[in-house]
């Protein structure tokens, strides 16, 4: 092939691919049944077959979801409006045998369930997450992409997404697939509260509460101010906002006793629901501090095992601990820094991260890393029957949360360093840069901060890779804090649910534990213990404080319809509880004070 040749073919190929071009319009004649009418039209793109489907996953999400079943009376026409044959080959999935390069498709979509995952369309407010909303076409990733949004019209709604906007107020683009789907839209009766935040090279970027809450204006007005609180902390960590697309970040929040319940991050934006009615309480701030964490960890700080995200099947990834348990970690850090969430709760925040990585099955038994794979099942997948969760998960959010602690206390300590410099590294190397990490990347950036291979080494061999145990105690002492047993002394049959009002066990037991070592387990009913009839789980608790740890008692119980008598050896409630020097009556130094100060206080200057 001559060079002329070459250049010919590839500026055709190019001027084709810009040629290629996938509109959206939306409408709503039907929205007080929860119904959107949905057409997609792909111009420029070559004739023959062209394949169309919904998507089973969402950015922010790792199981799978069947977002097809919302999806009917599908049908395509040609550029003249003519029906032209479109076949459906799987659940979600429907196939043009033949086009001319202009196929339009139109559905019906059904969304009644308003959260970060599925989407919600009622006559009070229209909530669309991407994936549960819009069929694409398969193998146009790059092309450009339009949507419009018909409001009805005696509706005075506006529209909050990341999405680029037009002179058109209901127009609005994306540069191709993998954005529109991170790009969640509210459209309804929302209040907007802005501000800025200039980064040190002198950029500024706006920032947007979209709030759908029934609010006054000051209540609204005093929330957004916290919320920006939330954000100057976030950009102390890392000394940056990321540049964001457009120049803009958008809190999407409804906060409503109409919505679900979630919080789900995208790149530019955060969509929160609070099933709850709005009053500014700091209760809600939880979410906002976790979800904006996201925009530079996970979103641009981001694994290689969800690159590029794939919206056909569930996402495995190996490194959720760090992207969804360190977020988790400084989404509570942030708080506490910013003067949100005193000190108490806090630590009852720590408490769990340190029962979650000490005393669950799963963190015992499996690495960060193990549990992080296991969210292509967990992660608000849907199961009817039952699982052995409760003896071999624990969810990468605290588990991770726990790691993020013990390493933010290890660098105090030993090095002099914070786990905000090992985040503001991660930042510079794999955030700014936008190169997608693996396990072993991160483990190299400790080593870099730390100055110390052998250190960063031995650390994610012992609790990212293996599943140690670690000592939080001397390290939390530094800051004047203490690590108990919370129920030290008392017996204890093990970690257990019962059916209401009854003695019969509606959870797995835990292995380990008394029950689980003497053998019952999901729906067996406990009749007696030591010879005393039981009927409701206060008469059980009643029993165990006339022992103590390592009494053996016999236990009877039912399974099924055999009657059974058993040993059984009290265990202690291994939960444990963090308090500070000042509660549990002992002295604090200035240095533990200091120690405190510089691990939760502002870091705002």
């Amino acid at each position: 092939m001559t060079k002329q040749l070459f250049l010919l073919l590839t500026l055709l190929a190019v001027s084709h691919t810009y040629a290629q071009k996938i509109n959206y319009v939306v409408s709503f004649p039907n929205i007080v049944h929860h119904e959107a009418n949905i057409s997609i039209a792909a111009s420029g793109i070559p004739a023959g077959k062209a394949v169309f489907r919904m998507s089973r996953s969402s950015p922010g999400r790792y199981a799978t979801h069947e977002f097809g079943k919302n999806v009917y009376d599908v049908k395509a026409f040609d550029q003249g409006g003519n029906p032209v044959t479109i076949n459906r080959i799987d659940g979600d999935v429907y196939e043009v045998p033949k086009q001319n390069g202009f196929v339009r498709v139109d559905y019906t979509l059904y969304a009644a369930y308003a959260d970060g995952t599925y989407s919600g369309i009622d006559p009070a407010s229209v909530h669309l997450n991407m994936p549960a909303t819009f069929m694409w076409i398969k193998g146009f990733d790059k092309a450009p992409i339009t949507v419009t949004f018909n409001i009805p019209t005696d509706k005075k709604w506006t529209i909050a997404t990341q999405l680029k906007p037009t002179g058109n107020p209901i127009e609005f683009t994306a540069p191709g697939l993998q954005y529109f789907m991170d790009c969640p839209t509210k459209i309804g009766s929302l209040t907007w509260k802005e501000w800025n935040i200039k980064n040190p090279n002198g950029n500024d970027y706006t920032f947007r509460l979209a709030l759908e809450a029934d609010a006054t204006d000051t209540v609204a007005g005093t929330f957004a101010t916290k919320v920006k609180r939330i954000t100057q902390e976030a950009q102390a960590v890392f000394g940056e906002v990321p540049a964001y697309d457009y120049g803009t970040y958008t809190f999407i929040a409804s906060i409503n006793p109409y919505v679900e319940g979630d919080g789900m991050e995208h790149r530019n934006s955060t969509m929160i629901s609070i099933p709850y009615a709005f009053n500014g309480d700091n209760s809600l701030l939880g979410v906002f501090a976790h979800e904006f964490f996201h925009c530079w960890n996970v979103e641009r700080i981001r694994p290689k095992t969800l690159e590029p995200f794939n919206f056909e099947k569930s996402n495995m990834s190996n490194e959720l601990w760090c992207a969804e348990g360190f977020t988790q970690y400084y989404g509570q850090l942030l708080l506490c820094r910013a003067g949100l969430r005193p000190l108490g709760e806090i630590l009852a925040s720590f408490s769990n991260l340190i029962n979650t990585k000490e005393n669950t099955p799963g963190a015992k038994r499996y690495s960060p890393v193990e549990m992080s794979r296991h969210a292509v099942f967990v992660d608000a997948g849907v199961a009817v029957d039952r699982t052995n969760y409760p003896n071999m998960f624990s969810s990468y959010y605290p588990y991770g949360g726990a790691i993020a602690m013990a390493l933010d206390l290890q660098l105090r300590t030993r090095f002099q360093l914070t786990l905000d410099d090992y985040m503001t590294a991660l930042w510079k190397r794999f955030g700014k840069t936008e190169i997608a990490y693996t396990v072993t990347g991160l483990e190299e950036v400790l080593a870099d901060v730390t100055h110390d291979k052998a250190f960063a080494s031995d650390f994610f061999a012992r609790f990212v890779t293996g599943h140690e145990s670690f000592n939080y105690e001397p390290l939390l002492e530094k800051a004047g804090l203490t690590l108990k047993k919370q129920y030290a002394g008392k017996a204890w049959l093990g970690q257990v649910s019962f059916t209401e009002g009854t003695t019969t066990i509606s959870s797995n037991t835990i292995i380990g534990s008394p029950l689980y070592n003497a053998g019952l387990d999901n729906d067996d009913v406990i009749v007696q213990i030591d010879g005393h009839l039981v009927a409701r789980p206060a008469d059980i608790n009643e029993l165990l404080n006339t022992h103590k740890p390592g009494d053996v008692i016999n236990i009877t119980y039912k399974h099924r319809t055999e009657s059974k008598t058993v040993p059984l050896t009290l265990g202690e409630n291994p939960t444990y509880t963090l308090t500070t020097y000042e509660q549990a009556g002992l002295s604090v130094t200035k240095e533990m004070m200091d120690f405190r100060n510089n691990w939760l206080g502002t870091k705002i200057k």
